[in-house]
């Protein structure tokens, strides 16, 4: 079905209800329907100058950061004959970017890197919020 049959059904739908409550509400006396009009909202502004959000709510809140270096996929019957020492064959080849993920969402990408004897990451291709949001409908 399409979007846009599905869009006039549920307005069609929709019509019905309203026609049904607004039959129920003057039999019972309680509103004329001649009387009904539309609402309307004010279009709400961000707080702040300038149009700036405030963001102090949310900036406390934790995340959980992950670098991933590959994936794949193997049955349970070869998982189960894993051992010390066994080889496991990613879907990367060696020198691709990381996935740099937040809370399992990718965000960025980048290369490995090491400072003071530890391993961090340095960010080398940044995803744009359009397409982030992308990936979440998906």
């Amino acid at each position: 079905m399409s979007e846009e049959t599905e869009n006039t059904e549920s307005t069609v739908d929709d019509q019905a209800l309203a026609d049904e409550w607004a039959a129920a509400l003057e039999e019972r006396g309680e509103v004329e329907v001649e009387d009904a009009q539309a609402a309307s909202f004010e279009q709400l502004e961000p707080e702040g100058s300038g149009g700036d959000i405030k963001l102090d709510a949310i900036l406390d809140v934790p995340v959980t950061i992950s670098m991933e270096i590959g994936r794949t996929r193997i049955n349970i019957r070869n998982l189960l004959q894993l051992n010390q020492g066994s080889v496991v064959e990613l879907d990367r080849l060696a020198g691709e970017p990381m996935d740099v993920l937040v809370n399992g969402t990718l965000i960025a990408q980048g290369e490995v890197v090491v400072v003071n004897e530890k391993f961090g990451i340095r960010l080398t291709d940044i995803v744009s919020p359009a397409d982030r949001v992308k990936t979440l409908r998906c």
